[in-house]
């Protein structure tokens, strides 16, 4: 076995050629040619039925919102979309397929011939790439094994395995590019990028949920080498990558692998292969040699599709607006930067945000929020952030609290404490906790009478001149009223009181 060469050595010697193959499962309440639900996360094989599970007799009906679905995915994506197209038998044996076959789509794709401009942040600025999508087709989703008994979770070195058909029938769309060829160090990135403008792109037209942590967006990532000038190498198929970083990894990954293989005058295998999370290697999988037969031939149960170029046009009109156009506009609006923006969108809080600023709070506050406090609660409850109990109107409370003088940050963040607790709304919550800043001279002049008495030497000083000894003071009488005193008025009122000037 030949060590891996480090990246940016490889990159001297070999040129990447890059192919993705994305899975999206969508969002319909049934399945592709059935009545069963799609729900995630149900008792295995509690949502099947005749039909999914391949038994004699059962006839398959097409799920038309699917099909609606995957032609704005073409159209959204620039392809063209097909007047008449039909499905296919692939017939192969794996326990996760209970038919023996699965219903896809083999020479006569729905959509073809789109691309996808795609903004990969460099060093050196950001950099627009062209990623050629050679076709976009429908086909129903597999069962899930899991392999018991083993340390790494996958088949070799397993007991035993179970097998849950609860996903077998799933409309599934598979979005194949072309060979992406000329990025060089940029591969990876470039990977990580098309994948995510993708899950974007589905998010915005409301087809599906795009969460790769419960595989509902997978990538299979192709990757070769070959000398300059070289034909193209043979490539290996990363099956499976379920998160961008990974995405990004597994090619790394794959370049610095097969760059030690070619170096060693060895050559590369064509096979698919795993990526592993945990070490950042990829690992054999099965052989690819030879292309295996599928026998494919056309599904004798199902009427051809063949969509009207008005309801193709219908469905172009119901077209979003697109995410980087989106993206854009919203930086401009708002005043940030690629990285701010980027942030936002990694966090999945830029729909909340823009929300938030749509109820009247500043665009500046709105992010704040959502990327700091609410990212960090979603994050330890293991839930997204739309799913949490805060919305938009509750900001906007908060802020105007803040802005009146009722509230400080410190006691705001106390505030969305109890709101996202259930205690209430934020006035609720205010009432309930006692939280409003003490605004009363008064109560503030022996609070810090008080202080002065603990720490007469501090007095002392600031009367000599040193002013910023009165950061102590003024410690003591935040802590002395929870921290519900306006430090800067705090301040004021001390050095009136012993009659220093703040010059």
């Amino acid at each position: 076995m030949t060590d891996p060469i480090p990246f940016d050595q490889a990159l001297q010697a070999f040129e990447p050629v890059i192919g993705l193959e994305v899975h999206v499962e969508l969002g319909t309440n049934t399945k592709m040619f059935c009545g069963c639900p799609t729900g995630f996360g149900a008792e295995p094989n509690t949502q099947t039925c005749p039909v999914c599970l391949g038994l004699p007799g059962s006839l398959p009906v097409a799920n038309a919102q699917a099909i609606e679905s995957i032609i704005r995915i073409g159209l959204a994506l620039n392809c063209d979309i097909a007047e008449w197209c039909r499905m296919s038998r692939k017939n192969y044996f794996y326990p996760d397929m209970p038919k023996d076959y699965q219903v896809s789509q083999y020479d006569e794709p729905i959509c073809v011939d789109g691309h996808l401009d795609i903004t990969v942040p460099t060093d050196d600025g950001p950099v627009e790439v062209r990623i050629d999508i050679e076709r976009v087709h429908m086909e129903e989703d597999t069962g899930k094994l899991t392999h018991a008994g083993g340390d790494t979770g996958r088949i070799h070195g397993a007991d035993y395995s179970l097998v849950d058909y609860n996903r077998a029938g799933i409309p599934l769309v598979e979005i194949v590019t072309k060979p992406v060829v000329g990025t060089g160090r940029l591969a990876p990135a470039v990977a990580r990028a098309y994948v995510a403008e993708l899950r974007d792109i589905m998010r915005a037209l409301g087809v599906s949920d795009v969460k790769m942590e419960e595989g509902s967006l997978r990538c299979d990532a192709n990757v070769s080498l070959n000398r300059p000038g070289d034909p193209w190498g043979t490539r290996s198929e990363t099956k499976n990558v379920n998160s961008l970083r990974s995405v990004e990894r597994a090619v790394r990954a794959e370049i610095e692998r097969q760059a030690g293989v070619l170096d060693g005058g060895e050559r590369v295998v064509q096979e698919t292969r795993h990526f592993h999370e945990d070490t950042g290697v990829t690992t054999p999988g099965r052989s690819k040699e030879h292309a295996e037969d599928y026998r494919y031939f056309p599904e004798p149960d199902l009427v051809p599709i063949a969509p009207s170029r008005e309801w193709v046009e219908e469905l172009r009109a119901t077209l979003p607006e697109r995410p980087s156009v989106r993206r854009a506009r919203l930086a401009a609006e708002w005043g940030i930067g690629d990285f701010e923006m980027a942030t936002l969108v990694n966090a999945g809080v830029l729909d909340l945000v823009e929300a938030t600023v749509a109820a009247g709070v500043a665009p500046d506050a709105a992010r704040k929020w959502w990327s700091g406090e609410f990212t960090r609660v979603a994050n330890e409850r293991d839930v997204d952030p739309a799913d949490l109990p805060v919305t938009p109107a509750d900001i906007g409370r908060v802020e105007e609290l803040i802005a009146s003088g009722a509230l400080n940050d410190k006691l705001a963040r106390q505030v969305f404490e109890g709101v996202l607790a259930g205690e209430g709304t934020p006035d609720e919550v205010v009432a309930a906790r006692g939280l409003a800043v003490v605004s009363d001279d008064s109560a503030l002049l022996a609070a810090i009478d008080a202080a002065l008495a603990e720490q007469p030497d501090v007095a002392e000083k600031i009367r000599s001149g040193k002013v910023q000894a009165a950061g102590a003071i003024v410690g003591a009488v935040m802590k002395a009223t929870r921290g519900q005193a306006d430090a800067g008025k705090v301040r004021a009122l001390l050095l009136e009181r012993l009659g220093v000037s703040d010059a």
